[in-house]
């Protein structure tokens, strides 16, 4: 595996620093070690205290891994003052390696980072740069140019340029979303601003350029692609504290790893419903479904993609189990999801007072909804399903385990069998299944 290092301070709260530095490695598939510069003492809110280490501290941390660890990149974060920066520039002068400096100046729910002018902190590492990745409110600082346009990202780009590194990316998520690369020709990486929180975002940015490179990628294929990871931490972003929400590196690695394991649930759900009564398929087939735990649309929901039907006596999945298979049930599942987070999964069901009596049996938690109440041009299990929650929640009993509507004309009756996993619904399933004559 790849080794990078992060030369950074340690953010208590967990957001940015090294701890960012070190969750995006650990996405992006490289080994990282970390050396600590300074401890803060931060939360969401900001910046309530700091310990700079000594710089012979960080010295000794950089010469153990640099000794044994063949590091194939670095990333620079917080250098708080000039001793560290010196020295850190005098170690890393002994080693051919690309360097990623973040100019980390400010906390991005506020509180200064560095001891003295920033400028003075930077003349040494900015000539050791192969890249220097200021945000808009650093690259101020560095260039001495007030940015408000692309266009000032530019000048400052080219002003920071002049100082040493041999490549300057301005990033843009202060101003427009779009990131400014300058290495002497002018690179517009085009993006747009984006919702969710941005605690940590300028360290996963450097962090993730820095992986790239030691993958050996360059300068602009590097900013390309941590520019959309950080997009994607940033849209998954998580509230943790009172302050701006903080990325998430991982989300994206977890969602796709939830995928696999949700196929897999879905799949062993279809083989226990194999026996059960025949009587409880519709007309029209059923189908199960679940979805991953962060779903938002359709594709974030496994189901059968041709439905499960009755074949010659035999319960049979018509397709394979795939994302964004069924619009239908996903729309009963996604509608679940917004009352409960843990209520990832629903089968569909012919509907029938012996089928509701057996659920109540089984003191499972049922509630009904009117198909003739239904709005004009509304999604219909959307809207009924979300109609029969609001029901049972208004009524203390929280999210129903089974949501049924009686028809209406050329609309079949239907029970939706709702859980936390499809093997769960369909074990549900089985049981009503062995109650009915």
């Amino acid at each position: 595996m790849l080794a990078v290092m992060t030369i950074a301070g340690s953010d208590s709260g967990g957001g940015a620093g090294v701890q960012a530095d070190a969750r995006t490695f650990a996405a992006l598939g490289v080994f990282g070690t970390s050396i600590v510069t300074a401890i803060s003492a931060q939360n969401t809110l900001g910046v309530l205290d700091v310990y700079n280490l000594p710089a012979e501290v960080v010295v000794a941390q950089m010469s153990a891994v640099l000794s044994d660890i063949d590091i194939r990149s670095v990333k620079t974060g917080m250098l708080a003052t000039v001793e560290i920066t010196e020295a850190v520039v005098d170690m890393l002068s002994q080693h051919e390696v690309p360097i990623v400096v973040d100019p980390v100046m400010a906390a991005e729910a506020g509180g200064k980072l560095v001891t003295g002018e920033l400028k003075d902190v930077l003349a040494r590492l900015l000539p050791e740069a192969e890249v220097v990745t200021p945000n808009i409110r650093e690259a101020e600082a560095i260039s001495g140019v007030a940015i408000h346009s692309l266009d000032d990202m530019k000048h400052a780009a080219y002003e920071i340029y002049a100082l040493g590194p041999r490549s300057v990316v301005v990033t843009g998520g202060h101003l427009t979303g779009t990131d400014v690369l300058y290495d002497g020709d002018f690179e517009l990486l085009r993006g747009k601003l984006i919702e969710g929180g941005t605690h940590g975002a300028g360290c996963t940015f450097s962090a993730a350029a820095a992986a790239f490179l030691a993958q050996g990628h360059s300068v602009s294929q590097s900013a390309l692609m941590a520019k959309a990871f950080v997009t994607e931490a940033i849209k998954n972003s998580e509230s943790i504290g009172s302050g701006p929400g903080v990325v998430n590196q991982v989300a994206a690695t977890l969602d796709r790893a939830e995928r696999y394991f949700t196929l897999l649930d879905v799949d062993a759900g279809l083989r226990t419903i194999k026996t059960i009564n025949l009587d409880l398929i519709p007309e029209v087939g059923s189908n199960l479904a679940m979805a991953i735990s962060r779903a938002k649309k359709p594709a974030d929901v496994a189901a059968v993609k041709g439905r499960i039907v009755k074949v010659e006596g035999a319960i049979t999945p018509v397709g394979c189990v795939t994302f964004g298979a069924s619009r239908h049930m996903a729309r009963v599942v996604l509608a679940a999801l917004q009352y409960d987070p843990n209520m990832k999964s629903a089968m569909s069901v012919r509907c029938s007072n012996e089928v509701i009596g057996a659920c109540r049996e089984l003191n499972l938690v049922t509630e009904s909804f009117d198909r003739a109440d239904e709005p004009r041009r509304v999604r219909a299990k959307e809207w009924g399903t979300a109609r029969a929650i609001e029901s049972s929640v208004t009524h203390g009993a929280g999210v129903p385990d089974v949501i049924f509507d009686h028809g209406s004309i050329a609309k079949e009756p239907m029970a939706h069998i709702l859980g936390h996993s499809a093997q769960q619904v369909a074990e549900t399933v089985v049981k009503i299944s062995s109650m009915l004559r």
